[in-house]
């Protein structure tokens, strides 16, 4: 591979107007497709095998006018009645009004269903639609809000919630995206002190992700996405990108200063980081893809559409980076900033100047390598500490509840909380399925009965049967909020104990769901493949790692401190959000459950991450060891070498990472979050504390692997530096020089 992406960086850099043309061309096509294609996310989490998908499948053979999307219009007056005066009429002619509506199948009047608060102030006009939210768009919100307006202006608040207006009203991240941008501006330009260098990494991951966000939306059209997923591949796509970006550029003016043609120059650092690069994407579009081992098709297209956007950035990188490379020239070279070092390109860079000033890094790593135990133990017991309270994680969904403030859907939940409770912004859906017998309707009544007798249960509505009999619909308020443990403990309750008790011997089998009932599913689901997943994927890094390092010793550290790690990250995130931590620092109103699906997402993000670093890292030290230097001071050697690109790379992530956590989002702020700690553990605790002095105490085992083992396992280039030709200077190499009493010495750069 390192062959073939030398010769595609010369090519691009040679090539580099064909290569700049046809990527803006192949973007600006995506875009027309685009837009000519429409699309739009979906809200539907659909859980293969689950109790309340099997409720929802009942739902929508017979009864399907409750099966579609569904919406609350709440209504409130600050003062008066709203069953009385001119408040009623304007409330009747509302729910007229949106019955009216295209698509609507229904819309209750409050008189009728009792949903008016005791002190006739606020009321809910519960809206039933024939579709869902997908096929629906964003055109029945807007029809839907226009319907309302006439009821604004007599001067009552009307707010909208439900499924459809939570599926319509998306929260914008562009400042977030900003801020990590921003952010990452300043770390380049301080690593680089090159506005040209700091530009190509930036603009880079800007334009691949506007080629992925395209490809994304395409997606779309075949695939169920939650809205979520843009958002998460955006913070992604921009990590990776000015991530694998730094690295090429790092290497390609580190390869200028040795006094190689810019054709040289990009065809090796194609071939060396650039093969860096194409292996932890892979690994990272590899590892996210393996969230289909969850079984759920919407956290799998999650995952798909991050895939996409890394798989992007990897081919910018490799191919239109080196173009851009052909383009700047020598001005990478070009220090912009004040007390930066200037570097002459005409001047060849000489490899021996004598005894050298120790940097910082290296006399770090030669104090950790000197007292390695108090480090080790310091280290790991910092990581157990931040992961200790991922031992009390609880797997759930957030709602509307944690919307943000302003927004019509959080103004619909908090009415809605404190005239009925909390439990009418979440109701419970029992699918029931009669047998057609004579005991029906005493099963269908004891059924009734046993559910409104749980203490959990605000009010069970009396059973509705279907147009042809042979099913029914019991509606169930709970007392909780519908991410609260309690009515999650009540879902379960119901489904082992309630509702088996009362249909015992009767023929007739129900089963409970709602939207409330399937985040919990969905919950459970994840919580009981997580550690099939984390299984597979520690399994195949340590595959890799071993064919990688011809070790055992190295890939089973780092898939302990991978798993450390992670788990550091994952307690920060439930004590930041489950235990609410300074929470009001990230603009969180209350402690709220972790999303189900976000730890096994951030696993597979994290890993892939994790191998970058970790390659980066040990392939140094090993080729330092393979050149025969000490266990020791090869450690020392490769810390010092790669700590500051290490650095550099970890802070713009954490910059593009918390920008995000100060979004409106909850779920993206609980991404942000976690991979920001656990981008900045990996990449100070792990790689600068716990890797040195590990590979301190193993001495010599950390390169030990059974002869067997060896000539059975691929070997793999990562660095892909063997079998690349000579190289190709752009000015004449300095003659050889001599010692008296030494031999001659060849002091041209070499390959």
């Amino acid at each position: 591979m390192s062959r073939a992406l030398h010769r595609l960086g010369r090519f691009s850099v040679r090539h580099r107007r064909l290569v700049v043309v046809a990527w803006l061309l192949a973007v600006g096509l995506l875009w027309l497709a685009v837009a000519g294609a429409g699309g739009s996310y979906s809200g539907d989490f659909r859980i293969p095998g689950a109790e309340s998908q099997r409720a929802t499948d009942l739902l929508e053979e017979r009864f399907p006018q409750v099966a579609g999307a569904t919406a609350q219009v709440v209504v409130h007056t600050p003062e008066g009645d709203l069953t009385a005066g001119e408040e009623a009429r304007a409330l009747a002619d509302l729910v007229e009004r949106v019955g009216e509506l295209p698509h609507v199948l229904m819309a209750l009047d409050p008189a009728v269903t009792g949903l008016v608060s005791p002190d006739g102030r606020t009321a809910i006009v519960r809206v039933q639609y024939d579709g869902e939210p997908r096929e629906l768009g964003e055109e029945a919100y807007h029809q839907l809000e226009e319907a309302v307006g006439p009821t604004r202006d007599a001067g009552l608040q009307v707010e909208l919630g439900g499924v459809l207006p939570s599926f319509a009203v998306q929260v914008e991240t562009g400042a977030a995206e900003l801020a990590g941008v921003l952010g990452a501006v300043v770390i380049l330009l301080v690593a680089f002190g090159s506005v040209v260098a700091m530009g190509l990494p930036v603009g880079i991951a800007l334009f691949g992700l506007a080629g992925g966000t395209a490809l994304l939306m395409l997606m779309r059209l075949v695939l169920d996405m939650p809205a979520e997923s843009g958002t998460l591949a955006t913070m992604i796509g921009l990590g990776v990108g000015i991530d694998y970006a730094l690295f090429v550029v790092t290497r390609h003016r580190a390869e200028l200063q040795r006094g190689l043609t810019v054709a040289d120059a990009a065809g090796r650092a194609n071939a060396t980081a650039g093969q860096a690069v194409v292996f932890a994407g892979g690994t990272v579009v590899i590892a996210i893809c393996g969230l289909a081992l969850a079984g759920i098709p919407a956290v799998t297209a999650m995952g798909l559409a991050s895939a996409v956007v890394v798989a992007v950035m990897v081919l910018a990188s490799i191919t239109l980076l080196p173009a851009l490379l052909g383009v700047a020239g020598l001005r990478l070279l070009h220090a912009s900033l004040p007390r930066s070092r200037r570097v002459d390109p005409a001047a060849p860079v000489a490899l021996d100047n004598g005894p050298a000033r120790r940097s910082g890094w290296q006399r770090w790593g030669d104090h950790v390598t000197r007292h390695p135990w108090p480090w080790l133990v310091a280290g790991t017991l910092a990581l157990l500490l931040a992961a200790a309270p991922a031992l009390s994680m609880r797997l759930g969904q957030t709602d509307a509840g944690t919307d943000p403030r302003g927004t019509t859907t959080r103004a619909a939940y908090d009415l809605t909380a404190e005239a009925f409770g909390d439990g009418y912004n979440g109701p419970l859906l029992v699918a029931v399925e009669l047998d057609g017998g004579e005991g029906d309707a005493a099963a269908l009544q004891a059924l009734a009965e046993a559910v409104a007798a749980d203490p959990a249960v605000e009010v069970a509505y009396p059973p509705q049967l279907s147009e042809s009999g042979d099913a029914a619909l019991l509606m169930v308020v709970p007392t909780g909020a519908p991410q609260s443990e309690e009515t999650s403990d009540l879902v379960h309750r119901l489904r082992d104990e309630v509702v088996p008790a009362a249909l015992d011997g009767t023929g007739v089998e129900a089963h409970v769901g709602g939207q409330t009932a399937v985040f919990i599913d969905l919950a459970d689901k994840v919580a009981g493949r997580l550690p099939v997943f984390i299984a597979a994927v520690v399994g195949l890094s340590f595959l890799l790692l071993t064919a990688v390092f011809r070790s055992l010793a190295v890939p089973l550290k780092a898939a302990v401190l991978n798993v450390l790690s992670i788990g550091a990250a994952y307690g920060v995130v439930v004590a930041v959000f489950q235990w609410g931590w300074g929470r009001s620092l990230i603009g969180l109103d209350e402690a709220v459950p972790i999303v189900s699906f976000v730890p096994m997402f951030m696993f597979a993000v994290l890993f892939g991450l994790s191998m970058d670093y970790e390659v980066f890292l040990l392939s140094r030290i090993r080729e330092e060891h393979l050149a025969g230097r000490s266990n020791t001071a090869a450690v020392i050697s490769g810390i010092s070498s790669t700590a500051r690109v290490i650095t550099s790379a970890a802070l713009i992530m954490i910059c593009v990472f918390t920008g995000f956590v100060f979004g409106d989002q909850t779920i993206v702020k609980m991404f942000g979050v976690g991979l920001a700690t656990a981008v900045a553990v990996d990449a100070t605790v792990v790689r600068i504390v716990l890797v040195p002095a590990t590979m301190r105490l193993l001495g010599g085992a950390n390169w030990w692997l059974p002869r067997w083992l060896d000539r059975v396992l691929p070997r793999l280039d990562v660095e892909g530096t063997g079998g690349l030709p000579a190289p190709e200077l752009r000015v004449p190499a300095p003659a050889p020089t001599s010692v008296p009493g030494e031999p001659v010495r060849d002091r041209a750069p070499t390959g």
